[in-house]
């Protein structure tokens, strides 16, 4: 997990101001909004913690269920742990606090490869069996989704289609557990990839040529085997409208990330409260509130809580 936020923090972004102005993404609740009813049940994923979680477990479970986090989803798996904590043991901490774990954040792991790697058809074989024991374990944990959170190299429309073939296997053996498979998104997935032989075919000459990856990847994967987990901020700073996805796709999103620059609702980036009507709309139950780490030198746990303020408070959070 720690590379690919290395990998992300280094990237450059596409300048979204204009964007968001245009398509009314910077509007603020209106003060008159009514008063919101307070004990919320709130999503969380854990990475925003990063080291703090693991301090006092289960003290820091109780202070999460105090904020109203009451839905986890989990970040760091590996081989049966989930950090260094054995997974059984981190499900009791949670147990113990009335909180569920619902999802969780998993990257396959090709034996000889690193991290960020483009697939080969050869891969497949060891990418089926990560996910058989991944789901495996997961079943015990009682969640219900497993979401890959980064995608693979994409260098072609190929390599796009090929990635949807292994999410396609990713699902099938999810299915098979008990499970629902989905994909996350970054600010890569709105890269344009063009086909093989239209090279010179652009019908709107003023638009970029080409499909944007994450329309391959949702127009080309079995609806009842992958779902998508659309991060919100994640989509502007790929330079699209969150609420314009979650309208054009709403059969293929089930959840979200909620997230901002840093603490939700400070940056004036995006409209959550357009995002969470549409999300009510669309029927989606579940959503997490990611935070990156914190830029004014405060614990991750002090800017989480304030992201909880902030939900608790928003009269357009149910």
């Amino acid at each position: 997990m720690s590379n690919r936020r290395d990998f992300l923090k280094n990237a450059s972004f596409f300048a979204a101001t204009g964007l968001i102005a245009a398509n009314g993404c910077t509007s603020a609740t209106s003060p008159a909004a009514p008063a919101a009813p307070k004990n919320k049940t709130l999503g969380l994923q854990i990475y925003s913690l990063q080291k703090e979680l693991y301090d006092d477990l289960p003290k820091r479970m109780t202070e999460l269920k105090d904020m109203g986090y009451l839905k986890l989803e989990l970040a760091g798996y590996n081989d049966g742990k989930i950090g260094d904590v054995d997974m059984m043991t981190f499900k009791k901490a949670a147990d113990d606090n009335g909180l569920t774990i619902v999802s969780s954040h998993v990257n396959p792991v090709i034996p000889g490869q690193p991290f960020f790697v483009e697939y080969k058809r050869d891969f497949l074989p060891q990418v089926r069996e990560y996910w058989k024991k991944t789901a495996a374990d997961h079943v015990k944990l009682e969640c219900k989704y497993l979401i890959q959170p980064m995608m693979p190299v994409i260098t072609s429309y190929d390599a796009a289609l090929l990635a949807c073939e292994f999410f396609n296997e990713a699902g099938k053996i999810c299915k098979d557990a008990g499970l629902m498979f989905g994909y996350h998104n970054h600010h890569m997935e709105f890269q344009r990839m063009i086909k093989p032989g239209e090279e010179n075919k652009n019908p709107n000459p003023w638009m970029p040529a080409g499909e944007q990856i994450q329309d391959i990847f949702i127009d080309n994967t079995d609806p009842s085997l992958v779902c998508f987990e659309l991060d919100v901020y994640w989509t502007v700073r790929g330079g699209n409208d969150p609420l314009e996805y979650l309208k054009k796709r709403s059969d293929r999103i089930k959840l979200l990330h909620i997230k901002d620059t840093a603490v939700l609702g400070q940056s004036g980036l995006l409209n959550f409260e357009n995002i969470f009507n549409q999300m009510y709309k669309n029927g989606i139950q579940d959503y997490f509130v990611e935070l990156e780490k914190m830029p004014d030198g405060r614990s991750q746990f002090e800017g989480i809580k304030d992201c909880a303020a902030y939900l608790q408070n928003a009269s357009f959070v149910k």
